[in-house]
């Protein structure tokens, strides 16, 4: 047993942290360990693993036996629970300023039960400018036994500064037959749903699990894929656009609404209002008003990230299916990403050219960034939808 078994078709990057590792703990024991360094960069796709690769990479830092995955350590790592890890998942739009600053404080403490001061930050691309300048600080002057690992889609998403100074780590999209053996082995899914599973997900490996296991995942699947088939006037792909928007704003809804609240209660008992779930009234106990606002606020923003993420999703299963349309069009070969919607692509690969196929993926890819770009989902989910009605 390793805390590196969760990582999936990466052979390549379970070698590479494992001969870090073992240059950590001669550097431990007073050696030189040529192989470690103090700051790492995890890049990949979503779903690739970034976070599980540097999880377990931060366990097995401070495992004595170098990531066996069942010791005390190692347990603590992978939980979140060990006061020598600290995992930072930014849950808004952008990792904050105080964020980083913190990470700068606790890195320079030394590690009080474990054998580096580890700092993981989850979505590290989703620092602005300023705050990436404020975590400089903890990249050029690492403190002795501070680690700090970062995790991004490319090495393009970190300022020049930063990413220069961490030994990168890339990742890539497990094959799809490594997924759906995940699914069987793990999840005890039927071979066959996980080949479907496996497939759709395009290597992302949460998303394969859910639509293996969850009915709902599925079903809101086929409601984004129904869109090409509902574009017939203009009229018709404003209101698949707005059913599209809709639908990740029920989704985010439905993740933030039970959490939402539990932290309102969190926030007023902490400050003696002695909140509890059925009497809650939602208003803040007095001289809580302030606290109060601000967890509105990251909660606000928050929710504007987790509509985000679901409409990304749905463009990105948009742009595969296109990409169905464009295979059979080619006569490429290729297996397709949708195969049970091959009646639907293939209806729509006789009825249009090559071109208008690639006009449309640019179109989905465009909306993409738009959307990332924070311009509103509604209109450039709209200006898709026409696009994808013209060719």
């Amino acid at each position: 047993m390793s805390v590196f078994d969760d990582l999936v078709g990466q052979e390549a990057v379970v070698e590479q942290l494992t001969a870090a590792v073992g240059a950590a703990a001669q550097a431990v024991a007073g050696g030189q360990g040529a192989g470690m360094t103090h700051a790492w960069l995890f890049t990949g796709p979503p779903g690739s693993g970034r976070s599980v690769a540097a999880r377990a990479f931060a366990a097995a830092l401070q495992c004595p036996d170098r990531g066996c995955g069942h010791c005390s350590s190692c347990h603590q790592a992978l939980s979140g629970t060990h006061p020598d890890v600290a995992v930072v998942v930014p849950e808004g739009l952008h990792l904050s300023i105080a964020d980083a600053r913190e990470v700068i404080g606790r890195s320079a403490r030394a590690p009080t039960r474990g054998r580096w001061q580890v700092t993981l930050i989850e979505d590290a691309d989703r620092m602005e400018e300023r705050t990436s300048n404020t975590l400089l600080k903890a990249v050029e002057e690492p403190p002795p036994h501070s680690v700090l690992l970062l995790c991004a889609p490319s090495v393009d998403d970190l300022l020049p500064t930063i990413r220069s100074r961490c030994r990168l780590v890339p990742l890539r999209s497990p094959a799809a037959s490594a997924v759906a053996q995940v699914l069987i082995d793990r999840h005890g899914v039927d071979p066959a749903m996980a080949s479907f599973a496996a497939r759709a997900a395009q290597g992302h490996i949460g998303r394969a699990r859910r639509l293996a296991t969850d009915e709902e995942a599925r079903r809101e699947r086929r409601d984004v894929l129904a869109l090409p088939r509902s574009l017939g006037n203009v009229g018709q792909a404003l209101v698949a656009a707005k059913d599209l928007v809709d639908a990740a704003k029920e989704e985010a809804d439905k993740l933030a609404g039970t959490r939402d609240l539990a932290e309102k209660e969190a926030l007023s008992t902490a400050l003696g209002g002695g909140a509890t779930g059925k009497g809650y009234t939602g208003s803040a106990p007095k001289g809580g008003a302030g606290a109060l606002k601000e967890l509105e606020k990251r909660q606000k923003s928050r929710g504007t990230r987790t509509q985000r993420d679901a409409l990304d999703r749905a463009l990105i299963d948009l742009a595969a299916f296109y990409r169905d349309v464009l295979a059979l069009q080619l006569g490429t070969g290729a297996v397709p990403v949708h195969a049970d919607l091959s009646d639907q692509a293939t209806t729509i690969a006789r009825g249009s050219a090559p071109e208008s196929t690639l006009h449309r993926i640019d179109a989905v890819l465009d909306c993409r960034t738009a959307i990332e770009g924070n311009v509103a989902p509604q209109l450039a989910v709209e200006a898709m939808a026409l696009a994808l009605r013209t060719g």
